[in-house]
């Protein structure tokens, strides 16, 4: 195998990994031998995902998780350090959107549901992390933010500001441990298909990818295998220089 894209006896945590990006980076980090623990707090669809990697012969172990609530992004940690005795990756990607709405129509439950799924999650689970990665003088911590972490998103206030939060604590913790040889970055990807966020904004998630697919200069939206792709190159053991790097993947629409 290729030793950039070798995660061979790399354990890997990944978070809202029952379906979308979680499921599909699991999938093919299954494929380079790493070892996994996947969290969602969809059971029935964790599982399924579970027994998909195990046929296929991965070394996965799946546990419930709620990232809202800390000690369950803790118990994560220490479920991967007794099954496998290390943690070498974490790729914090559960998160949520709310409906299409002007800013003044949000309501305070959806904002607060935002930063608590979006942004304490990412927190919670980080914490736990570094903590351990502290002990290991090493790890790589992955954030999925989003292109509305990066700019403005116009009737999706309270989800981007939840993701501009993601990048401030991803710059944040890359400067500090970066001296314990632990790197952190994010990534920011625009609309992918094989994920539903349109969906989850009230919208189908066919018109929301055609109008994101008519603004872009590649006129199209991304696949799922394309944005796994350019997140397992930047958690690649041999991305060693890599931190505190908030990765747009959008067909060039930030240029």
């Amino acid at each position: 195998m290729d030793p950039y894209l070798d995660f061979s006896n790399k354990t890997v945590l990944i978070s809202g990994a029952a379906s979308g990006f979680g499921a599909g980076l699991a999938a093919e980090l299954a494929k380079r031998n790493a070892l996994l623990v996947i969290s969602d707090i969809n059971l029935e669809a964790l599982e399924s995902t579970r027994a998909k990697l195990d046929s296929e012969g991965a070394n996965v172990v799946a546990i419930a998780c709620d990232v809202t609530d800390e000690s369950q992004c803790q118990r994560m940690v220490e479920v991967a350090m007794e099954k496998f005795g290390h943690i070498d990756i974490a790729i914090n990607n559960a998160g949520a959107s709310h409906p299409l709405r002007k800013m003044t129509d949000i309501s305070t439950s959806d904002f607060e549901r935002m930063l608590d799924l979006n942004t304490k999650g990412v927190f919670y689970c980080m914490t736990a992390q570094l903590k351990q990665m502290k002990q290991q003088r090493q790890g790589v911590i992955l954030n999925i933010s989003s292109m509305a972490g990066i700019s403005g998103a116009p009737l999706m206030s309270a989800y981007s500001a939840s993701k501009h939060a993601v990048i401030g604590l991803t710059k944040s913790a890359a400067l500090e441990y970066a001296g314990q040889g632990i790197r952190v970055n994010a990534v920011c990807p625009y609309a992918i298909s094989g994920t539903a966020i349109g969906d989850s904004m009230g919208d189908s998630t066919d018109r929301f990818q055609e109008n994101c697919a008519a603004t872009n200069p590649m006129k199209r939206v991304g696949t799922l295998d394309e944005a796994v792709a350019a997140m397992i190159l930047i958690i690649s053991p041999a991305n060693a220089y890599m931190n505190g790097q908030a990765i747009a993947i959008d067909g060039g629409l930030s240029a």
